[in-house]
């Protein structure tokens, strides 16, 4: 392999040359928020990535990848964000699912399920939360039941990322009755795209609906698409948590900076960094993100030694509050303008997409307060939380 500067040198000239054209207008689209801008043209992106090799770059070659280190996947994530290109629409199955299956899965399913993700011709979506169960994990109700050679599974999942879009999901079930909290769960690969399946758009503070409600009604899927062993689902969907908490957080940091550099811009331009409140919590803001990156680079010193440290169960709870408390300084430093909406019916600009939208940050992939019991209890030895 070439080295890191000779990778990314090659990232950024590919990308240089291809965000040209119809694809030049894809630059900044989408993201959290945001998911809902230039969806099929980012598609056809990713696409247009893909048959260049793009795609999975951290993959085995024998998956389909490019087998690059994890400095070059750092350098590839942070070229890409550095580029402003679109966001990824591919990234459950392509940061989630395809590493869950590559530790997990049967020969069978890596062959059936990574070349379509590879190729993205198959988009995913995560099954985890219940209106009763949402960090709370273990509590899960939706089932699912043997029926000769398939699996039958009924219930609810919420705040359901992309599952519009998808046409599968990854589901956490309740496979053996009277099973309780982590044990009896099972790790299922659900198609959505049958009776059965209903999909329900949640509208959000942004008047987006990125997240939905899934409801399985009797919903089949062959009884070969369960990842590890009936039974297993919670170990491997702790896993597949795992995995979400990788390199592309380099490429996220970029974006957070260029939203501080626009912010602090804004405030030179009317006024507000005259004001040494609003200065100091600027300066704060920045001291608070080379913070998350050095964090987040001792995180992947860790995972590339095979042995994550208390980092990676830190990183999310202080980038999520770090982005929020960015939100409502970004309210602040437009002063009361920043309260009217840029026109009708709810025209939101990039500040108060921010503000609303940053409020889910510390909720979704596991709430402050969970992340706190989880590094109390996991990570610091303290004695657990007195449950009923």
């Amino acid at each position: 392999m070439s080295s890191v500067e000779e990778f990314r040198t090659e990232v950024r000239g590919w990308l240089r040359a291809n965000l040209t054209g119809e694809f030049a207008a894809l630059r900044g689209r989408g993201g959290p928020g945001r998911e809902h801008e230039a969806f099929a043209e980012r598609l056809a992106w990713e696409r247009h990535m893909a048959a260049a090799g793009w795609t999975c770059v951290g993959w085995p070659e024998q998956y389909g990848g490019r087998g690059a280190t994890l400095e070059q996947q750092v350098a590839f994530h942070e070229e890409y964000a550095l580029a402003d290109a679109p966001a990824r629409v591919n990234h459950i199955g392509e940061q989630l699912l395809g590493p869950t299956l590559m530790a997990f899965g049967t020969p069978e399913q890596r062959e059936r399920f990574l070349p379509p993700i590879v190729a993205v011709r198959e988009l995913w979506c995560q099954g985890y939360s219940e209106p009763d169960a949402g960090s709370d994990l273990a509590g899960v109700r939706t089932r699912a039941e043997r029926d000769g050679g398939e699996w039958v599974v009924s219930g609810q999942k919420t705040w359901t990322s992309l599952a519009h879009e998808s046409q599968w999901c990854f589901v956490v079930a309740r496979t053996e009755p009277g099973s309780v909290r982590r044990r009896g769960l099972s790790y299922l690969l659900v198609p959505l795209d049958q009776p059965g399946v209903e999909v329900r758009p949640i509208t959000q503070l942004t008047g987006t609906s990125e997240f939905n409600e899934v409801f399985f009604d009797g919903a089949r899927t062959p009884a070969s698409h369960i990842v590890g062993a009936p039974g297993e689902g919670w170990k491997v969907a702790m896993a597949t948590l795992g995995f979400e908490r990788g390199v592309s957080t380099l490429g996220q940091q970029v974006g957070f900076r260029r939203e501080l550099q626009a912010l602090l811009d804004l405030a030179r331009r009317n006024g507000a960094a005259e004001d040494p409140v609003v200065r100091d919590r600027l300066a704060r803001a920045w001291i608070g993100l080379e913070t998350i990156r050095f964090n987040a680079l001792r995180m992947l010193e860790g995972v590339a030694a095979g042995a994550p440290g208390p980092e990676a169960s830190i990183g999310k709870i202080y980038w999520a509050t770090w982005h929020r408390e960015l939100g409502e300084l970004a309210m602040d430093v437009c002063g009361a303008g920043g309260m009217l909406a840029a026109g009708g019916p709810y025209d939101l600009d990039d500040w108060q997409r921010l503000f609303l939208f940053s409020r889910a940050d510390t909720i979704y992939a596991g709430s402050n307060e969970i992340q706190r019991d989880i590094i109390a209890e996991r990570v610091l030895g303290l004695p657990k939380e007195v449950r009923p």
